[in-house]
């Protein structure tokens, strides 16, 4: 059994996942939009973010989440956050800074919704499968959002992690967004498509790449 699960707010990894509709009753498509959380979404700093009042998203994030979800992706954040591993604070703390992106995040878009918010609280020293470069957490996500998106009970999700997981679905309409290459080599590990985007702009610079340009 995988040691260093993927973590997330609140709740068990495999407690029961509610995803909200997808816009204008636009069907999933299978594919997930995976996304690093800073100079993704919101501004980052060398020294971490440290409480709510701290975020500031990136110009453009909303629309371009909002974006994703029209085309018939799900979302999937997916950050390492070493502070939690570092005694510096606790996962409450993370929880009350993802709910405050959230909520501007639908103050410039109702449709910029999350579906699932993932986190690694382990520190580089421990080479959690769950922290990138590693793809725990994406693999967490994939089987996460299929659950969610079946009409299975949760009490038969069994999670599995690196060579535990045969017969995985296709990734070959999903995207991995970040901005630095510990992002890049999580979804190369993953097999799925990657983006480098700069991280003063973020997911806006790279949305054009992901969604055409008629689906705003």
């Amino acid at each position: 059994m995988l040691q260093h699960l993927p973590c997330r707010d609140r709740v068990p990894i495999d407690a029961p996942l509610k995803l909200h509709p997808l816009p204008d009753s636009t069907q999933w498509s299978g594919a997930i939009a995976y996304l690093d959380r800073d100079g993704v979404l919101n501004i980052g700093s060398e020294n971490y973010i440290n409480s709510p009042s701290e975020v500031t998203l990136l110009p453009n994030a909303a629309k371009s989440v909002a974006r994703l979800r029209r085309f018939g992706l799900r979302i999937a954040v997916v950050t390492n956050q070493s502070p939690i591993g570092r005694g510096l604070w606790n996962s409450e703390n993370l929880a009350l800074i993802h709910d405050q992106i959230q909520k501007l995040l639908l103050i410039e878009d109702k449709d910029a919704i999350l579906d699932l918010i993932l986190h690694s609280p382990y520190t580089p020293s421990q080479n959690a499968w769950a922290r990138k470069p590693n793809p725990g957490m994406l693999e967490a996500a994939r089987q996460l959002i299929n659950h969610a998106e079946s009409t299975k009970e949760w009490s038969e999700l069994s999670m599995r992690f690196a060579g535990e997981w045969g017969e995985r679905p296709s990734e070959s309409d999903s995207v991995m967004v970040g901005d630095r290459i510990s992002d890049m080599t999580a979804a190369n590990a993953f097999g799925v498509r990657s983006l480098l985007c700069p991280a003063e702009l973020g997911l806006s610079a790279v949305i054009n790449d992901i969604v055409p340009t008629d689906i705003q």
